[in-house]
């Protein structure tokens, strides 16, 4: 069996704009489904849903190497960051170990 390499990426997102969890999600909608058919990987809100303003993505990728990862995750890292009207407070990236027998 080859390598597998897994990374988790997450934005901690404001949405200064949003004054209520419709308008919220409707700023949020956008991004959750734009990177999950646009980079096919595995997309989800997380954090945050009761909370006007404040939202947590998460994002899981695999590839066969390193550097396949890592340029999806740069890519997905751009278009979030591109967004309009939401502003990114933090983002921490989990890398999985994969033990070799």
């Amino acid at each position: 069996m080859g390598s597998v390499h897994a990374a988790a990426l997450s934005f901690d997102l404001h949405i200064p704009a949003s004054r209520s969890l419709k308008t919220k999600r409707a700023a949020i909608r956008p991004i959750v489904d734009g990177i999950r058919h646009r980079f096919r990987v595995s997309v989800a809100e997380v954090d945050h849903q009761n909370t006007w303003q404040r939202a947590a993505i998460a994002v899981a990728v695999v590839g066969g190497t390193e550097s396949q990862v890592r340029a999806v995750l740069d890519e997905i890292e751009r278009f979030v960051v591109a967004q309009p009207d939401i502003e990114l407070l933090d983002i921490e990236t989990a890398w999985l170990e994969s033990e070799r027998a």
